[in-house]
């Protein structure tokens, strides 16, 4: 059972100094979180500023990456100029009824809320300290201090730890955890023993070293403190920058001194510079740059727009109308900030924080209670959490699809499958190129087919296994130049654990090669698969409603038992519920008559099960509805596991369901095959193939 957070309904997120990293704190805690109750809001007693109607950008980063179902207008209580002239009018008590009511309508909404405190911008560090210290006791809530070790010693930064905790115990205001931000990875082990030497044993103390990445400014924080116009690349404006290039001398010296990722900025007469760094991005012999900033307020000349319009593959061009070194200043001194759109460094974040905070040991701090049932984001936490137990290896016939690349990217960056993909290298790169993505090409495997050193060996496999049904050496080999049947040979013969294909071929074409070589299980005579539909408040099993057209009433059986058996292993208790037109006993026919026996079948072969059949849909799901229609069933009214009596009813039900609700559908999983092979739908999106991919990996663990 799932266990969700009660008694501490909140925890508020505090720090002691400016830019100490809480966002990743909060990024993970609200995953975490997320993993293990229903509800979850956020809150801010106060945000840096709230102009023009634009959401505070913490607020906006929370709220759409993970979803949540909260107004951004009541997530805050005051703006930091609100804030600071009540406190100057000596409103203290006004400030704080403003900020409990504020969080107390939050907190009746949600299971759990997670508070973050103020940003330090602009206030004196005691001040505002002592501003997060009463707050958090108004709230009556306990905290978790994160600060920075940038710029300080050892003792500086331990000893500082020290204070920041007993400012907040001499106020009673209880600290469940502190977190060492920003450490040198070579003292995480100094840091955390230095912490702990003078806290209490049941203070949680986490280590997170700094991370070059997140330190990195993109263009589009670049853009915005120096007020630039941007002239070409505004898709690519998420790029980031790791150093700054001031371009003033001749081309040939200045193209020694890039470095991967830097900006470029030089005067916007400078056609040489900006054609040789343009040049230089797509080269193979040096460094990619992040983008270019024109100063002075000039313009290339019209020839050089043209040809620069032209290019395929373009970086962030910017201009501005300040001289060089008046912008090279500026931009020296931007600092990074998470933002909803940067994805990368929001991925960047959840990792390290799973990687450094012992995400258990901070849970056991909260008062728990059990929950029986599974929302889609435990779900969907549970199922990252899951992936990574046991690491798997997947491929990926599809290397020339974009969504495909895409997904592998993501994958790839959250470190949980190791990933091979069936294409030639050099288009990938250059759809990583177009799309504006990034793959670390040391941490996943490229296979040309034909080019395959295991060309030769599955060949002779193939042709082994399926001579007898007539099949020659040459058939044998212009199949396996198929990337289905290449990419289904590697899961075979252990090269691969299982395969995700289907985004740019038919079903047919994704699990002939499975049906011919991998074969089903003992005791398993039809392939069926399962949509997890991910509604707002439970996860419900689909199937089938992408393989059977029209099961019989054994083959209908054996669909539902695969069914039950899949829920089981993802942590969803069955109630099996097998869909027909009629419930009970009222109906009469043919179709109606299958799904009988097949309900009398699945109790004969697995007493176990919860089943109930014929039922119709509304009776099965819905309590009221179910209770009415069938007042004794232990399944009537609260199914997960709905079968449906043939693929026409499935397919139209899950898509309907899908876009009329919103839901997530993640799959079709396929079930009773020896190794997993999973087909995707050829209108899937990247969260499609994603989640396909996990699905995948963890049916491989139970192999």
């Amino acid at each position: 059972m799932q266990k969700i957070l009660r008694m501490n309904k909140a925890i508020y997120i505090a720090t002691s100094e400016a830019n100490s990293g809480k966002s990743i704190v909060a990024l993970g805690l609200m995953r975490m979180l997320l993993g293990k109750t229903a509800k979850v809001g956020y809150f801010r007693p106060i945000i840096d500023g709230h102009k023009g109607g634009k959401k505070d950008n913490h607020i906006n980063t929370i709220i759409s990456h993970f979803e949540l179902d909260i107004n951004p207008n009541e997530a805050f209580a005051f703006t930091r100029a609100e804030f600071i002239s009540k406190r100057n009018q000596g409103k203290e008590g006004e400030i704080y009824d403003t900020i409990i009511e504020k969080y107390k309508e939050i907190e009746e909404k949600n299971d759990f809320v997670l508070v973050e405190g103020t940003d330090f911008s602009g206030e004196g560090a005691a001040i505002e300290l002592d501003a997060n210290i009463l707050i958090a006791k108004n709230l009556g809530i306990p905290a978790i201090i994160v600060s920075s070790g940038i710029g300080k010693t050892l003792d500086e930064f331990i000893n500082g730890l020290h204070i920041a905790y007993d400012s907040f115990a001499e106020k009673e205001v209880k600290v469940l955890a502190v977190i060492a931000n920003k450490v040198q990875e070579k003292n995480i082990e100094i840091v955390r023993e230095g912490v702990e030497k003078n806290l209490p044993k049941d203070v949680s103390v986490n280590v997170i070293p700094l991370i070059p990445s997140l330190q990195n400014p993109t263009i589009k924080e670049i853009a915005k403190a120096i007020d630039a116009k941007v002239i070409f690349g505004k898709e690519y404006l998420n790029n980031q920058t790791t150093t700054f290039k001031v371009g003033a001398m001749q081309l040939r010296n200045y193209l020694t001194h890039l470095e991967q990722d830097c900006l470029i900025i030089t005067p916007g007469d400078r056609a040489d510079i900006i054609l040789g760094a343009l040049q230089a991005n797509i080269s193979s012999n040096y460094p990619s740059i992040s983008g270019i900033v024109l100063t002075g307020g000039i313009l290339p000349e019209e020839p050089i727009v043209k040809l620069i319009d032209g290019l395929q593959h373009i970086v962030p061009i910017l201009s501005v109308k300040e001289g060089t070194f008046d912008v090279a200043n500026k931009i020296g001194a931007v600092r990074s900030h998470m933002y909803a759109e940067n994805k990368e460094k929001i991925i960047t974040s959840l990792n390290t924080f799973d990687k450094y905070c012992d995400a258990d040991k901070l849970t056991e701090k909260f008062e728990t209670f059990k929950n029986n049932g599974i929302t889609p984001r435990m779900f969907q936490y549970n199922l990252l959490k899951r992936a990574k137990t046991s690491r798997k290896h997947i491929v990926l016939p599809e290397g020339n699809d974009d969504r495909i690349i895409a997904a592998a990217v993501r994958l790839i960056q959250m470190d949980i499958v190791d990933i091979t993909i069936l294409g030639d290298k050099n288009k990938i790169e250059e759809t990583l190129l177009r799309l504006g993505l990034k793959m670390d090409f040391d941490k996943v495997s490229i296979i040309n087919p034909l080019d395959s050193s295991y060309y030769n060996d599955f060949v002779n496999t193939f042709y082994e296994l399926r001579k007898a049904k007539g099949v020659t050496k040459e058939i044998a080999e212009d199949l396996m130049s198929d990337v289905s049947y290449f990419g289904t040979m590697m899961v075979y013969k252990g090269l691969a654990d299982g395969m995700v294909s289907g985004a740019a071929h038919t079903t047919q074409h994704t699990i002939k090669p499975a049906l011919q070589f991998v074969k089903t299980k003992p005791g398993v005579s039809v392939v069926s698969s399962v949509f997890f539909m991910c509604l707002d408040d439970r996860v419900s099993v689909f199937g089938d409603c992408a393989i059977n057209p029209n099961p019989t009433a054994e083959q209908l059986a054996e669909i539902a038992i695969s069914s039950a058996e899949s829920s089981i292993n993802f942590g969803i208790e069955p109630k099996i519920a097998m869909l027909s037109y009629s419930s009970g006993a009222s109906g009469k026919g043919e179709d109606v008559d299958i799904v009988r026996k097949a309900t009398e079948i699945v109790k004969e072969k697995r007493p176990d099960l919860k089943v109930e059949g014929p039922i119709q849909y509304d009776a099965a799901v819905d309590p009221s509805v179910g209770k009415s229609k069938m007042p004794n069933s232990e399944v009537a009214g609260q199914a997960n596991v709905l079968i449906f009596p043939d693929l026409n009813t499935g397919n139209n039900t899950y898509k309907a369901v899908q876009r009329e609700t919103g839901a997530l559908a993640i799959g079709p999983m396929l079930q009773g095959l020896n190794k997993p092979v999973n087909d995707l739908s050829r209108g899937c999106t990247i969260d499609d193939i994603f989640n396909t991919v996990i699905l995948t990996a963890i049916q491989a663990q139970g192999l």
